[in-house]
């Protein structure tokens, strides 16, 4: 991989305010969900790569909890050197609003370094069951209300908070059924357990393409190219109705601004790379944004008002 003359300048300013005796400069990505998600994936993708740039150790700790809360307290609380980063999910967002005491206060005790990018959320039905549309589904929840159940990632994800927009506006009711996690929910549907699955592109690309699940609806604003035949919510009768996952990485807040500006772009720079953009269109459908500063704070501020409103009007809590 090519260092750049920007990574190159970049590099010495995370050491020169990184004290000498923090464990010879060591960094921490922390991922505030259990190993084998996409966060995760997105962490260990960029820890490599940043040990090589920085010349620094960087290390991948996996702190999971309270809807990734633990985690992000964790790095709030950190240190504000460059030592500590969380590099986290579209759950993080509505942290404020599912948990009753949060450990953290994500809009003051932690600072925006680099939106990553994003994917549409995706509703998908397990093989034999009969819905070829989110019309379908709609149609039977109001022929036999509870019939039809989803699958999501958790209580408060934005998988739930999504189907929970959808069938008020849809005047039915689809039953939740939360999961701890991607992998138990994807088993449950492809095993015939629950109707749907309603989950990140991301979470469903592996099983694009089989005969174990298929699309019904995305809630990008337009159609994916892995997607082409799939309406879009906003097709399907919902006006402006978009859910997108996104990755993100944040650090403490008072982090000095040259030491914040330095990791996003080393961090942009992997991110960038021909080989490494395209991995991660494939296997995760994503937009690569690498928005750092005014535009990821913008973008996450929106999050956090459009999903806690949700949360609220329908008093869910985690």
């Amino acid at each position: 991989m090519t260092i750049t003359r920007r990574a190159l300048l970049a590099a010495p300013a995370i050491l020169a305010l990184t004290p000498a005796n923090a464990q010879a400069g060591k960094i921490t990505l922390v991922v505030p969900f259990p190993p084998g998600g996409s966060t995760d994936a997105m962490a260990r993708l960029l820890q490599a790569s940043l040990q090589t740039k920085l010349n620094r150790i960087v290390v991948v700790e996996n702190k999971s909890g309270a809807a990734g809360a633990l985690g992000a307290a964790q790095v709030a609380k950190s240190p504000a050197d460059g030592t500590s980063f969380l590099v986290t999910f579209d759950s993080h967002a509505v942290i404020p609003s599912i948990l009753d005491k949060p450990p953290v206060d994500v809009e003051r005790e932690l600072m925006p370094v680099l939106l990553i990018g994003t994917a549409p959320y995706v509703i998908a039905a397990g093989a034999g069951r009969p819905y070829k549309s989110f019309a379908d589904v709609v149609a039977a929840c109001k022929a036999t209300p509870g019939a039809v159940k989803y699958a999501s990632v958790g209580i408060g994800t934005l998988g739930h908070l999504a189907m929970t927009v959808l069938g008020s506006k849809a005047g039915v009711e689809i039953m939740h059924v939360p999961y701890r996690g991607g992998g138990p929910a994807m088993n449950d549907v492809l095993g015939g357990h629950v109707d749907l699955i309603a989950g990140s592109a991301a979470l469903v690309a592996a099983q694009l393409g089989t005969n174990m699940l298929h699309p019904i609806l995305q809630l990008g604003r337009e159609r994916l190219p892995a997607l082409p035949d799939t309406q879009t919510a906003i097709e399907a009768g919902f006006p402006d109705f978009e859910t997108l996952a996104w990755w993100g990485i944040f650090a403490p807040a008072g982090t000095p601004p040259d030491v914040v500006a330095a990791f996003a772009a080393a961090s942009k720079e992997i991110l960038s790379e021909p080989a490494t953009a395209a991995q991660l269109k494939d296997t995760q459908q994503m937009t690569l944004l690498l928005q750092d500063g005014a535009a990821f704070k913008t973008f996450f501020d929106k999050q956090v008002a459009t999903w806690g409103k949700v949360v609220k009007d329908n008093n869910i809590r985690a």
